[in-house]
């Protein structure tokens, strides 16, 4: 691999040494190796990128035998063939990089959550079934439909009861009661699992396999679930959290959506709702039908939810959107991203005191006075470059309150000082380091 790389930046760095630096996982790679131009009516095949290929391969079998996901590494590369490679993590404390070498997200507590995967759904005492919610027409109208169907039995919709800690909603019980869904009972008969998803109108699950969508089945990066900001309307059908234990989970639309049955509905809404819980989006649901029976007879509501104001619970400061941080100044008031800005920088005067405020993430250059931040005591994250870090750190000012950081650079910049103050951060707050394993070889003269 350092040879192709090697190879690739020859050109541009004259006599001296040459650096290269790129992430390696098994999943995917960031490498700067330029992709060939395949001839004019024929698109980039896996052929053209051979050596590419066979180069990481190699290195994924290592991470495989290793048992380790991702590894970044930075190489010095001498005219003569000398070569220095640091290899830089794992570390469990610390997020792979996005496309790049440079560590993601710290987490500085072990375990901890960004504020809106930790928030629960508001309580729902009042909350009442849809008038259109018919089980007795739901059964007739499922019967007709699936008159083979194995149905479960009341000692099988008990023991997934036991297991969710919930009472399913009537009109449910009736859906698994016509059809539990097994594929033994289909047996592997493809046209009859599509009939009966047909007949429901998703890709059903078994009675064995219902599930709560908790906050935990849609996992987000702590660097873009910090800026997430959870908010239900009055006039919502479907409250706005990242989960809940009352989304019952029983089945899919096929494009990886999940189908829930609602338990804990918004303000305007209705126990026993269907909503899509959307795998594209990391808070809230989208209303499908007030009930179960509107869904199965095709009367879909189509209300698209609508999300939380900016501000004040989300504000972007920057030269696009608010144009200070004084205007984005409200009390509820929870995220602060201060992005590209071409005036003078900011301070976070504004903002001190204010209650909510959790997260922090600002380009490098836009605060006047990064120890600014060590005023703010209730952030849990905290974003910046590493030349305000740099500030933070030499006057010992590093908020304590929080649960995870980020040092953000942009183009091609050298992952190792990035390392260096992600290590003193991760130290403050005794968490394992980025380890850095030093090799040196010789890769030959220049091919």
């Amino acid at each position: 691999m350092l040879r192709l790389l090697r190879a690739a930046e020859a050109g541009k760095a004259g006599a001296g040494p040459i650096r290269v630096a790129g992430r390696i996982g098994r999943g995917g790679w960031s490498l700067a190796l330029p992709h060939p131009v395949p001839p004019p009516g024929r698109a980039l095949q896996t052929e053209d990128m051979r050596d590419e290929f066979d180069a990481v391969e190699r290195v994924q079998a290592a991470l495989a035998e290793a048992d380790v996901d991702d590894v970044s590494f930075s190489a010095e590369i001498g005219p003569a063939g000398t070569a220095v490679l640091r290899l830089l993590g794992p570390s469990p404390a610390v997020e792979p990089g996005i496309g790049t070498p440079h560590p993601g997200a710290l987490v500085l507590v072990e375990g901890s959550l960004p504020e809106p995967w930790r928030r629960l759904p508001d309580p729902t005492h009042e909350a009442r079934p849809a008038s259109s919610a018919d089980p007795e027409s739901l059964e007739r109208t499922l019967r007709e439909r699936l008159p083979d169907a194995v149905g479960a039995t009341e000692e099988e919709i008990a023991a997934a009861e036991a297991r969710l800690g919930v009472r399913l909603p009537e009109e449910l019980r009736v859906l698994y009661r016509v059809t539990r869904a097994r594929w033994e009972d289909w047996g592997d008969d493809y046209e009859a699992a599509d009939g009966v998803f047909e007949a429901v109108r998703c890709e059903l699950s078994s009675v064995d396999d219902l599930y709560a969508a908790g906050a935990s089945i849609r996992h987000c990066r702590w660097e873009f679930a910090a800026k997430e900001a959870v908010v239900t309307r009055p006039d919502a059908a479907v409250q706005g959290v990242v989960g809940s234990p009352g989304w019952i989970v029983f089945g899919e639309n096929g494009g990886g959506d999940r189908l829930a049955v609602d338990l804990t509905p918004g303000p305007r809404g209705h126990t026993g709702q269907i909503i899509l819980i959307g795998h594209e989006e990391s808070v809230g649901a989208e209303l499908l039908a007030d009930s179960l029976t509107d869904w199965v007879l095709d009367r879909e509501t189509h209300e698209r939810r609508q999300r939380g104001e900016e501000p004040p619970l989300v504000a972007h400061v920057n030269r696009a959107r608010i144009k200070s941080v004084r205007e984005a100044a409200r009390p509820g008031l929870e995220v602060l991203s201060i992005g590209a800005w071409d005036g003078a920088p900011f301070s976070l005067a504004p903002v001190i005191g204010l209650p909510r405020l959790r997260t922090l993430a600002a380009y490098a250059g836009t605060l006047a006075d990064p120890l600014e931040i060590a005023e703010l005591t209730g952030l849990e994250f905290l974003e910046l470059g590493p030349q305000d870090w740099r500030v933070l750190l030499d006057a010992d000012a590093v908020p304590r309150s929080l649960s995870a950081a980020s040092i953000t650079a942009y183009g091609d910049h050298d992952p190792l000082p990035l390392v260096a103050v992600a290590n003193e951060i991760l130290a403050l707050w005794d968490r394992p380091r980025i380890i850095q394993t030093v090799l040196e070889g010789d890769l030959g003269p220049l091919a």
